[in-house]
């Protein structure tokens, strides 16, 4: 299992991902990789999650990147001490690559910045990467 973790102007995110061995189907190239991530407000303003973006690199060195609304269909809301999590999952043509990228913060006097999430592996069991 493959872990990172971020603090950005309070914003802790923490990651895990492992290999979905179930949903993989290697002999047509196709690896399926689950991530949890954990969002926790350390900080001292309610922030609200608006958009994300994602950086997707394969073992080939294949960029693709990934821009949308919220997470998994919401844009949560943090108040100091609150915390948010979610599963989504990654597909790749490859056995391993990365992921990396960052959630756009909204505070509630309307400013904001991007909290990153730090790169982690998206690697089979026995990979070499």
């Amino acid at each position: 299992m493959a872990t990172s973790e971020a603090t950005t102007e309070g914003i802790r995110v923490h990651v895990t991902a492992e290999y979905s061995q179930e949903h993989s189907r290697p002999k047509q190239g196709h690896w399926f990789f689950v991530y949890k991530i954990l969002i926790q407000n350390r900080g001292t303003q309610t922030v609200q999650l608006l958009t994300r973006h994602w950086v997707i690199t394969n073992a080939k060195g294949e960029v693709e990147e990934v821009r949308g609304p919220g997470v998994v269909g919401a844009q949560p809301v943090l108040a100091p001490g609150e915390s948010f999590e979610y599963t989504s999952a990654c597909p790749l043509d490859t056995a391993f690559g990365t992921m990396h990228g960052s959630y756009q913060m909204v505070r509630e006097d309307g400013s904001g910045f991007d909290a990153e999430v730090a790169p982690f592996r998206l690697s089979t069991p026995y990979s070499v990467n």
